[in-house]
């Protein structure tokens, strides 16, 4: 069984003072820090800052997808990039996608819904949301 080191006491490398531990949502994200009271510093955690920063770096990257008509509807296809992160990240697979015409040229994907409209539980937003441009 492994510990987690943000489960050990910590101390400020400035002021020797005992870090607290603090956790906040940023972009449907769960980031844990542990923060110093005495001098402010703060220390992200190592796992969370790495999903974070994976997230962003996909995030800014845009990509090109085809329509395709399949049966009575249009299907698009979703680059295995994403698709990747969102397994790894949400454990899903084959689960209900939420689909919102949200204006004239923007779809909004919800992955992970399970039922959940509003996204949140326990006051955190566990959803991330993928918007594609239609052009």
């Amino acid at each position: 069984m492994t510990t987690d080191i943000f489960d050990n006491k910590i101390l400020c490398k400035d002021c020797d003072t005992e870090m607290k531990s603090i956790s906040m949502t940023k972009n449907g994200f769960l980031l844990r820090f542990i923060v110093c009271d005495k001098c402010g510093n703060r220390i992200m955690h190592p796992k969370d800052e790495k999903e974070y920063k994976d997230f962003m770096n996909i995030r800014k990257k845009e990509f090109n997808v085809k329509m395709r008509f399949v049966g009575n509807s249009y299907a698009i296809s979703i680059p295995k990039e994403i698709v990747n992160f969102i397994k790894e990240h949400e454990k899903i697979v084959d689960d209900m996608v939420r689909l919102c015409f949200e204006e004239f040229n923007r779809l909004s994907l919800e992955f992970g819904c399970n039922g959940n409209h509003n996204g949140t539980q326990n006051g955190v937003n566990e959803n991330k949301i993928k918007k594609v441009k239609i052009q």
